[in-house]
């Protein structure tokens, strides 16, 4: 192998951390072919390659030559990451256990097109998701199913709480990520997990507020208040959270939704109701089966509809909110505005933030673009959205915004440096 591939500044980082990726030892000008693939832990594999020119001092760097074809174009860092794709359709790219990490192979292949068979440098990048030094507590106490993330040190850190949406399950690896960073993240389980039916007939909300509770004890945590962050149906629960329980400071909706979706919410004496809904109106693609929720809703505006409606203007809590305009399972730029709207009028503090080109599933950096999976729930091929570049992007500059909005409002500090 001539060439030297390196990853820069270590091999070894966080998955949402940005590399610069670079290959010396090349010839001038000379034509190459990089390739990523990273084996899931169900054994999936997902690729990306890209051709590029090496310089005139036969360097490439990848943030700054331009990809010249392939998975992508153009001067893209990380594009080998977030363009992974799988050879099997409708797979998503999501870990399950946030104790080891993706291990991604990066290889460059002399020459394009179909003359690449001569391998000239190699290395692996270990992304983690879980930082040095940051714990990880199972927590089975009273009705709560959830994991702890503690960041390293005595703290005080700001808490958090982490929903995912109506997949169900217990989903850590944007909790550990967040941990990582230095809040203490509680990863909260609401469906479809250990003895939680898949579809329950009504979600408590007395048991969010245990998690409230069980968070604001824990000795590392900040007592100034608790954020919360939802995506999708964790989105609007991170709203009811946010209006109904004493205690949050701050909530972060993801492509959610200003009404109760679903499952009714039961809280003390008072139930919000299931927003109108008719399956009738689903539109299922007659080839592939993909299916698209965005019309089964009844009119959002129509004032039938408003019990259903969470009243977030009577928080006292910081809103942030973000979507995509290329969400195909949700309208939920129209439901985020109208949340948005509302607070706005009741001179509320609130941010908003609507991505062009991005899908539903705004994730963590860097984990590439899933436009149709299998929801766990439905058993159905859901379409999520997105384009692949846009959506990339909006990954990057939602993660900023997340991490700054709880800052702000929980610490009043700066966003700290952490590294793994």
């Amino acid at each position: 192998m001539a060439a030297r591939l390196s990853v820069l500044p270590s091999l070894r980082c966080l998955f949402d951390e940005p590399v610069q990726i670079r290959v010396a030892g090349l010839q001038p000008q000379q034509a190459v072919t990089l390739r990523a693939s990273l084996l899931d832990e169900s054994g999936e594999l997902f690729q990306s390659h890209a051709l590029y020119r090496a310089g005139s001092s036969g360097e490439l760097d990848l943030s700054r030559s331009p990809a010249l074809g392939g998975s992508y174009l153009g001067v893209e860092p990380m594009g080998l990451l977030w363009a992974l794709q799988s050879k099997t359709p409708y797979k998503r790219l999501a870990k399950r256990n946030v104790l080891t990490p993706f291990s991604v192979d990066l290889e460059v292949y002399e020459g394009h097109g179909d003359d690449t068979s001569r391998l000239l440098g190699k290395c692996t990048n270990e992304r983690w998701f879980l930082g040095e030094g940051v714990k990880r507590i199972p927590v089975r106490e009273g009705r709560l199913r959830a994991t702890l993330f503690l960041p390293p040190g005595p703290g005080p850190f700001p808490g958090l709480i982490d929903l995912y949406g109506s997949g169900g399950g217990l989903i850590e690896y944007r909790a550990s990520l967040l941990a990582s960073r230095g809040f203490v993240t509680l990863a909260l389980a609401y469906m479809s997990f250990e003895d939680i039916p898949a579809m329950p007939e009504t979600l408590e909300l007395s048991y969010f507020e245990e998690a409230v509770n069980f968070l604001r004890k824990q000795q590392q945590v900040k007592d100034t208040g608790i954020g919360v962050l939802g995506l999708s149906k964790g989105g609007d629960l991170a709203l009811s959270m946010a209006t109904f329980l004493p205690g949050i400071k701050a909530a972060v909706s993801i492509s959610g939704s200003s009404f109760n979706s679903f499952i009714p919410l039961e809280g003390d004496g008072f139930t919000i109701p299931v927003h109108p809904y008719d399956l009738g109106r689903v539109k299922i693609s007659d080839e592939s089966g993909i299916v698209d929720f965005s019309d089964v809703l009844d009119d959002h505006m129509d004032p039938a509809t408003w019990d259903c409606r969470i009243p977030v203007e009577r928080s006292l809590a910081k809103f942030l909110f973000l979507c995509g305009l290329d969400d195909m399972n949700w309208k939920s730029d129209l439901y985020c505005q109208d949340a948005v709207q509302r607070l706005q009028q009741h001179g509320r503090q609130v941010e908003f933030y609507s991505y062009a080109g991005a899908g539903h599933l705004l994730e963590p950096p860097y984990l590439p673009l899933c436009k149709v999976s299998i929801h766990r729930v439905l058993g159905m091929l859901v379409h999520w959205g997105g384009q692949w570049r846009e959506h990339a992007k909006a990954q990057e500059d939602a993660w900023r915004r997340i991490q700054a909005f709880f800052w702000q409002h929980l610490m009043d500090s700066d966003i700290p440096k952490s590294k793994l």
